[in-house]
């Protein structure tokens, strides 16, 4: 997600809830290493064999595996990573802006759902022939109509799902879409009091995920196990909110940042050996170590210096929701022709599949979401009008 363009056009604002830095292109920048991080945690479905159940990949038979193995082993928490920069980001966007409640569903609807149709259908073709040819799906199981209407809705990962199904990716996009209801509501109130609304909802949403309340005996299929994810959504998300409010306020200014940045890492480390949640815990830890570090560098670059990266930042979106279908077309591929997914192991093959997933999210931003985006805008527009 970009940043809302904001203040592109003359809009009522209100003084003192807005940090005068417009754009945050480290922040942005940022997003496109994590959906990088992505690629690489999910490289390890090119050796998962057509089978219906779960498979475990040894993720050591990876190209350069020893060289990259952090990024492919802990790729995954990009996920937490995106939630509060989302936070931080709508906090900037939309806390002075005060018309931009009336608006926000539609920027939203606008800006995710089209490309988001428009991946889920492609992998709903392709997961058919995958089907076809191999007797079960690929990654991904649940190809019914119940998974494809949750997904159409954006609702796929609320609790009602099997588990993930179709562009698999999006259930991270299907859980922040509930904090941004949660935000959306909450937002007379953040206006006022950023702070002593954000760090609440915050604390109360890891407090259930670290205590295991919502499950501490339920089964995991259960809807309070499944609930699991959308809350630790929605604290991350909070979690970003509150980290502005605190920047508007003054007491995290960039010297700050930048101090605290190698202090919560080195927490990080030192909790991911915990017996209970010391992963969570780590990732928790860790995500507002980046965090930190990237909003210190922007509000230190005064002359806006690092414009570049709120354009690569654009390409993030578009990568996330096309590398499946990417990889999805890539093994058909492959078994077509090769025959053997061994080829896979290959450094030649990893930078192909790097390279062409980052080229497909810049062309994504030019030339389907962009446009779609203005067209679904205007088309808005005529209604009111008439």
């Amino acid at each position: 997600m970009t940043q809302e363009q904001a203040a592109r056009t003359p809009r009522a604002t209100r003084p003192g809830l807005r940090l005068p830095k417009r754009h945050f292109n480290a922040l942005d920048f940022s997003r496109l290493i994590a959906a990088c991080g992505v690629l690489f945690w999910h490289y390890q479905h090119f050796f998962v064999p057509p089978v219906d159940y779960e498979f475990h990949v040894r993720r050591s038979i990876s190209p350069f595996y020893h060289q990259l193995a952090w990024i492919y082993d802990y790729g995954h928490v990009a996920v937490q990573y995106f939630w509060a920069v989302s936070g931080f980001v709508f906090a900037h966007v939309y806390l002075a802006d005060m018309s931009g409640r009336g608006r926000f569903w539609l920027a939203r609807v606008a800006r995710l759902w089209p490309l988001h149709v428009l991946t889920l259908c492609l992998v709903a073709v392709l997961q058919a022939v995958y089907t076809g040819l191999h007797g079960t799906g690929f990654i991904y199981h649940h190809q019914d109509l119940r998974h494809f209407l949750l997904n159409l809705v954006m609702a796929n990962y609320w609790g009602f799902q099997d588990n993930q199904s179709f562009n698999g990716p999006s259930w991270s996009l299907s859980t922040e879409m509930v904090a941004y209801a949660v935000f959306w509501l909450l937002l007379p109130a953040l206006r006022r009091l950023p702070i002593a609304m954000a760090l609440p909802v915050a604390l109360a949403m890891f407090t259930l995920v670290f205590d295991d309340i919502l499950s501490p005996t339920a089964p995991a299929d259960s809807l309070p196990a499944k609930m699991v994810p959308v809350v630790s959504c929605i604290g991350y998300f909070f979690g970003g909110a509150m980290v502005y409010g605190a920047t508007l306020k003054g007491w995290l200014r960039a010297p700050v940042l930048a101090a605290l940045s190698p202090v919560l890492a080195l927490v990080a480390w030192h909790v991911s050996g915990m017996k209970s949640h010391g992963h969570d815990a780590a990732i928790l830890t860790g995500t507002f170590a980046v965090l930190f570090l990237m909003v210190a560098i922007d509000l230190s670059d005064h002359d806006d210096r690092l414009r570049l990266g709120r354009k690569l930042g654009d390409a993030s979106y578009g990568i996330y929701l096309w590398h499946f279908p990417l990889q999805l077309a890539l093994v058909l591929l492959v078994d077509a022709t090769i025959g053997t997914r061994a080829v896979f192991r290959e450094g030649w093959m990893l930078n192909v599949f790097i390279v062409v997933a980052i080229l497909a999210g810049f062309a994504s931003h030019r030339w389907i979401e962009r446009p779609a985006q203005r067209v679904i805008l205007r088309l808005a527009e005529r209604l009111k009008a008439s």
